[in-house]
């Protein structure tokens, strides 16, 4: 007897676009707002304007696909962050996650792009692009937590396969590019002195602003023991922190991030 295949399962899609331009009076106001598939977006009421974005699949696995983009126009203000945080869930053998991000600063503007905590979780195989494009005074905050497993659940995470890249551009000229590849056992990857010396989260905060240079000497200060923070060049500043779980983590960030101007959605609170 012959039986048909089973069909493969459905594989999440999701398209967020989010423009913003200035107000009447002063401000900034919603300029333009797609949504398509599993990407949703909410708005809470409070200062500026901010877009708290959601994956209704909830989460991310091999032959997903979602794109993210987001603009903030001339002389406006845009804080993007996500409800919760994004899972990375095990793949079917040679099925790998797609995310894509890409991110605009017009003239006098400023976008901080804040999401919370990625979870990867093992067997994962994920593939993350963020791409950015600031003026030249314009103000760009990115901040990418990732987690290796639940620690508190015991978890870890000896197969994964990800490619994470971060590419931002001023001007035309490319300013900063950022790029991790894991394959295998993160845990041991991890675990060398050189790589994290056995941090189970790390994340990556880049502020690329005209006086990027002023918040490099307090944000060393906040991070001792948590990271390393550089100035790349004039006007892009770069921190890499790690910490042995995501609570650690976010110890680290919350001071880091008030020092260099977010106002942190309340999904961030502890």
């Amino acid at each position: 007897m012959h039986h048909a295949a089973l069909p493969l399962q459905p594989r999440a899609r999701g398209a967020l676009e989010i423009a913003t331009k200035p107000a009447p009076g002063g401000g900034t106001a919603l300029a333009r707002l797609r949504q398509q598939g599993a990407l949703r977006a909410l708005f809470p009421r409070g200062g500026g304007l901010t877009a708290v974005a959601l994956n209704t699949s909830g989460g991310v696995t091999g032959g997903d696909r979602f794109t993210v983009t987001a603009e903030a126009a001339a002389d406006t203000r845009l804080t993007v962050t996500t409800q919760a945080a994004e899972r990375l869930y095990r793949a079917q053998p040679g099925e790998t996650g797609r995310i894509e991000t890409r991110l605009t600063v017009g003239a006098g503007a400023r976008l901080d792009w804040v999401p919370q905590e990625t979870i990867v979780f093992d067997g994962a195989a994920v593939d993350r692009r963020l791409g950015a494009e600031v003026a030249p005074d314009g103000t760009l905050v990115i901040v990418e937590p990732l987690v290796l497993g639940r620690t508190a659940m015991g978890e870890r995470v000896q197969d994964l396969r990800l490619r994470d890249r971060i590419t931002v551009m001023r001007a035309g000229e490319m300013v900063f590019a950022d790029r991790i590849a894991m394959t295998g056992d993160a845990a041991a990857i991890m675990a060398h002195p050189a790589t994290g010396g056995g941090a189970g989260a790390l994340a990556a905060l880049i502020v690329i602003t005209p006086q990027a240079e002023r918040h490099l000497e307090p944000l060393r200060q906040l991070l001792v023991g948590a990271g390393g923070v550089s100035l790349i060049r004039p006007g892009v500043c770069f921190a890499r922190v790690i910490a042995p779980d995501s609570f650690e983590l976010r110890k680290s960030l919350l001071p880091a991030l008030a020092q260099v101007g977010v106002a942190l959605p309340r999904v961030w609170s502890l």
